[in-house]
């Protein structure tokens, strides 16, 4: 009997060949297709909605998307580090549709289910520290982050709340005050709640013009001299970090700082929120970027992104006694936890747990290529980061540190056109940084860093 020939998924749905590499087809990147949509979306669409690479995605697998126009992309953005395993991994696919063959949404608050109990039992297991063991879920990371402030306020009857300069943590009201970047995130949204901002320790521009490891790391001691003074005595509820500034540049502050920062909270009576919306869920190689402080014991933690294989989940876990003092119904939401999310969660989380040992491999080869790059570009001004999420930061003046914003925008457009959807970052807009998957290929990898190479020597030529 002749054997029959195996089908392939690509070929039931009409693709001739499924490229393992990107691979530009297109004439010019936007192609023809992505050009018509961006003009409906100029048309329906509110302005305020930019667009980082304006190619409309067709199917993406894997860390590689596909456009309509034929066109493949490796994905260094992951969502903005959301995809932390790769787009539309089949563990979580397969439970996303189990569970939504049963129901697809309850309002957990109305009438509960076994979904958001799991999630909040494998938050509580995998928490950097015993102490932080009850959680509510929400949608986004923005919310997730206000309800950790509602809850510090609560707990602590004060009204105010510190967080870093160059920090990022959402774009609704409170957690718009909590972000440090004026443009484009907060101009002409206020007047806005009552936060303060602390230097954060940026060692590359450190704002007292110290030098570590000799600075004894001044910039957590600056922190305690500003919370003593009267202005700030007994009225702080909490302090809101991102153990790696995310969005302000991928900044690694020194080993020190988070253990001098928490003592300072217990100091002050206030509350410390670990923000690891973008660094956690196996980032950085470890579940949460705050374990590489050894010792530092956050009182409540943000999740978001990474831990939602793709869907709209967030959290806020913490210390009991913080989680149990608000009245019931203080917290919640209608959608919070959704079904669907909390399946798509709970898969995302086991696949995390095995590949969490490929990120120091990814975090060196991209650490040797830019380190190389650097010695080749003399516009690199520093090569940072933590596991798989690593930065360049970009300046035109070496000695004085002139941010290079014009080549990094030229870069990132390069690189598109090259077949790498690249994001930019940081408080001057200097910074490109790499997200890859934490699954991501070696072969793919390389071609990455090579396609970043090449854009980079273009967009310094502009």
């Amino acid at each position: 009997m002749r054997e029959r020939k195996r089908i392939s998924s690509h070929e039931l749905r009409g693709i001739k060949t499924a490229p393992k590499k990107a691979s530009i087809k297109t004439a010019e990147v936007p192609g023809p297709k992505s050009v018509e949509l961006g003009k409906l979306k100029e048309k329906y669409i509110s302005k305020a909605i930019g667009l980082s690479a304006p190619v409309y995605v067709d199917r993406a697998e894997g860390s590689l998307i596909h456009d309509i126009d034929g066109n493949v992309f490796i994905d260094m953005g992951s969502g903005i580090g959301v995809t932390n395993v790769g787009h539309s991994p089949k563990e979580v696919v397969n439970a996303v549709k189990k569970q939504a063959e049963k129901f697809t949404h309850l309002c957990f608050m109305v009438t509960p289910y076994e979904g958001y109990v799991r999630l909040c039992e494998k938050l509580a297991s995998v928490a950097p520290h015993p102490g932080l063991a009850k959680s509510v879920l929400y949608n986004s990371g923005a919310e997730a982050v206000e309800n950790s402030v509602k809850i510090s306020r609560h707990f602590t009857k004060r009204p105010a709340a510190f967080s870093f300069v160059h920090a990022f943590h959402g774009r609704t009201f409170l957690a718009m005050a909590l972000t440090s970047k004026e443009m484009p995130y907060k101009a002409g949204f206020g007047p806005l709640p009552e936060t303060y901002k602390v230097e954060f320790a940026y060692c590359y521009r450190c704002p007292y013009k110290m030098e570590y490891p000799s600075c004894g790391v001044a910039c957590a001691d600056k922190i305690d001299e500003i919370w003593s003074t009267p202005q700030f005595q007994g009225k702080v509820a909490c302090l809101v970090g991102e153990p790696v500034a995310g969005e302000g540049g991928f900044i690694v502050p020194p080993k020190e700082f988070y253990a001098k920062v928490t003592k300072i909270c217990r100091k002050h009576g206030a509350v410390y929120v670990d923000d690891e919306i973008q660094t956690g869920a196996g980032r950085t190689g470890k579940m949460w970027a705050i374990q590489h402080w050894p010792g530092v014991e956050p009182d409540i933690l943000v999740s978001g992104k990474g831990i939602g294989g793709g869907f709209p989940v967030s959290a806020t876990t913490g210390r009991a006694e913080l989680m149990d003092a608000p009245q019931v119904g203080g917290l919640g939401g209608t959608f919070g936890g959704n079904p669907v999310g909390c399946a798509a969660a709970l898969a995302q989380f086991e696949i995390i747990e095995k590949n969490m040992k490929n990120v120091p491999k990814i975090n060196a080869y991209m650490t040797k290529r830019l380190r190389e790059m650097q010695s080749r570009f003399p516009i690199i001004g520093e090569v940072r980061g933590m596991g798989a999420m690593m930065a360049i930061e970009l300046v035109s003046d070496a000695k004085a540190k002139t941010p290079a914003a014009k080549e990094t925008k030229a870069t990132k457009v390069a690189a598109m056109k090259k077949g790498m959807i690249l994001l930019s970052c940081g408080t001057l807009d200097n910074v490109i940084r790499l997200h890859p998957s934490i699954m991501m290929p070696d072969d793919l990898l390389e071609q990455a860093m090579d396609i970043l190479e090449a854009s980079l020597e273009e967009g310094i030529k502009g």
